[in-house]
């Protein structure tokens, strides 16, 4: 039997202890009592990147994007209809580079939109520029074949 992964709460960010093998059966936060996927990207500060970063066992693709960026809202329909194919495998966030700038900053974020895709942590890929939805998928997958998997 696998240890439970860690899933941070979209909603009031409680970390949560779920089964590997229950992930795909909708599972609520124990605290808040909502679902713990949404099929939506998260929208995260500095501070709550940091909690789903450090306290999640499961991947987490992060858009940075800023609110004057054509591309980077162009992108945004692709990015959310990536969510609700790599839910509960991978979490989806967007952090505001505007909102953030010392974690843009601290990430080298130098151009956006920025797609990251961290695990365990971790930065383990990143892609700049603007992406389909079939794209986003592509790339992720194909990141995550290349790092090592712990949990997923």
């Amino acid at each position: 039997m696998t240890d439970p992964l860690q899933i941070v709460c979209p909603h009031c960010d409680a970390v949560n202890r779920v089964p590997a093998a229950r992930l795909a059966e909708r599972p609520s936060c124990g605290a808040c009592h909502r679902p713990l996927f949404t099929g939506e990207p998260v929208a995260l500060d500095e501070t709550r990147f940091r909690r789903h970063l450090n306290a999640s066992s499961i991947p987490v693709l992060v858009d940075f994007w800023a609110s004057w960026c054509g591309p980077c809202h162009a992108m945004s329909p692709a990015f959310a209809t990536a969510a609700r194919d790599l839910e509960p495998q991978v979490r989806l966030a967007k952090v505001s580079t505007e909102e953030a700038p010392a974690l843009a900053q601290a990430l080298r974020i130098q151009s956006i939109p920025t797609l990251a895709l961290f695990r365990d942590g971790q930065e383990v890929a990143r892609q700049a520029g603007a992406m389909p939805a079939s794209r986003i998928l592509d790339w992720t997958r194909a990141a995550m074949r290349l790092t090592p998997a712990r949990h997923v």
